[in-house]
Parts: structure tokens; C-alpha cells; sequence
């Protein structure tokens, strides 16, 4: 039961949050730019959000599902189908950034290292960019490409958010044990947020406090 005049806390976030977060994503949003080079980036007008991490841990089904949308976002079964950066604009207010993904594709091992390169520079370099999430896949855990990503984003002071990705294809013992592991390593990156979002895309876990969290953002 709720005290009066005390909002009741859901993660960390109260009810107000929440539906600020709600509000926010409810906005339309759509895809505005596609650069698969830097020198081919759009303006850098508003604030953005990049989605990091490693080919086929879910980063399009993420977009998907916090912008309520099954289709805005590629998604794919095929490793290494996402091979630029996809800009959104949500309702003039956030620009989500949808990565190729690392560590895995179907191409030549040129276009992979060019893919990596681009989003490493993107990454250290875009003045616009308030927050980058590493999404982690919850059946894997930490790899060293992410630590890699990691630790670039500690070198450049870009703070950013691990994001545990389907939370639904594990058992609740190995997620609490990948995530007990994930706690313990962010400890030793400067840039990294303390608090690790769980989600599931496919069963819509975490996304209320994942877009609460992301609100603040567009507030500044």
C-alpha cells in the first residue's frame, strides 16, 4: 500500500518518472539518417542516446521496444545485419542511435574492422552524444570486445548504461550470477552508471524504467 503524498518506487523510479518515460516514448519517432561513414552524420542538434554491443545481443529490438514499435528499428536473426548508424528522431525531444554491432558478421574482415572503427570514433568523438548503452547478452555475460567498448568510453568520459538483454533466456539463478559479475566489473570503469538495467524485449521487462531513465536525457 502506498503512503499518501509518497510515491511508490519501481526500480528506483517512481511513478512520475515513469510515465515521463511513458510520455516520452509514446512520442513518434522516426528514422531520420542512415551514415555508414563519419564524415556522413547528421547535424548534432539534439541529444543522443547510442546503442552499443555485441552483433545479435538485441540492440534493434531494444529501439523497437521502448518506442513501442515492432518494425521502426531492423531487426534480424543474422548476425551483423545492422552495417551503419541509424538515427531516430523521437518527438524532437531524443535522438536514439542504432550501432553496428561488434565482435560478429557475415563480411570480409576489412568491412568488419571498418565497422568497429567507425563506431569507436563515433563513440569518443560525437559532441551531441549524452549517454551510451552496453547492451550485454544476459546468456553470455561481459566478453572482452565489450570491455574494450568499455573501457574506450571510460578513456573519453562518455557515461553510459549496461543494459542486460534478454533476461527471458536465462534461469533466474545464472541471470542473478551474470549480473552479480557485471556489478563487480563496472566497478573498476569510471564512466560506467552503478545501476545495470534487466530487460527482455520479447516479454517488454525493463522497459518502463529504461525509458524513465533515458527521459532525464531530453529533460536536460
Amino acid at each position: 500500500m502506498t503512503t499518501p503524498n509518497k510515491p511508490s518506487l519501481v526500480s528506483g523510479f517512481d511513478e512520475a518518472a515513469l510515465e515521463t518515460g511513458r510520455l516520452l516514448f509514446a512520442k513518434e519517432c522516426d528514422f531520420v539518417w542512415g551514415a555508414d561513414k563519419l564524415e556522413q552524420l547528421p547535424e548534432a542538434d539534439l541529444p543522443e542516446v547510442a546503442f552499443a554491443g555485441r552483433s545479435n545481443v538485441g540492440k534493434s529490438s531494444l529501439v523497437n521496444a521502448l518506442t513501442g514499435r515492432k518494425t521502426l528499428a531492423r531487426t534480424s536473426n543474422t548476425p551483423g545485419r545492422t552495417q551503419q548508424l541509424n538515427f531516430f528522431n523521437l518527438g524532437n525531444r531524443l535522438k536514439l542511435v542504432d550501432m553496428p554491432g561488434y565482435g560478429y558478421a557475415k563480411e570480409s574482415k576489412e568491412k568488419v574492422a571498418a565497422w568497429n572503427d567507425m563506431v569507436k570514433r563515433f563513440l569518443r568523438g560525437r559532441v551531441t552524444l549524452r549517454r551510451a548503452l552496453v547492451l550485454i547478452d544476459s546468456r553470455h555475460g561481459l566478453k572482452p570486445n565489450d570491455e574494450e567498448i568499455m573501457e574506450m568510453l571510460d578513456r573519453t568520459a562518455v557515461p553510459y548504461v549496461v543494459v542486460l538483454t534478454k533476461m527471458d533466456k536465462v534461469k533466474s539463478n545464472e541471470l542473478d550470477s551474470i549480473r552479480r559479475a557485471t556489478e563487480a566489473a563496472l566497478k573498476k570503469h569510471p564512466a560506467a552508471f552503478p545501476d545495470i538495467h534487466v530487460t527482455s524485449s520479447e516479454k517488454n521487462v525493463g522497459i518502463a524504467e529504461l525509458r524513465a531513465s533515458l527521459a532525464q536525457l531530453a529533460a536536460e
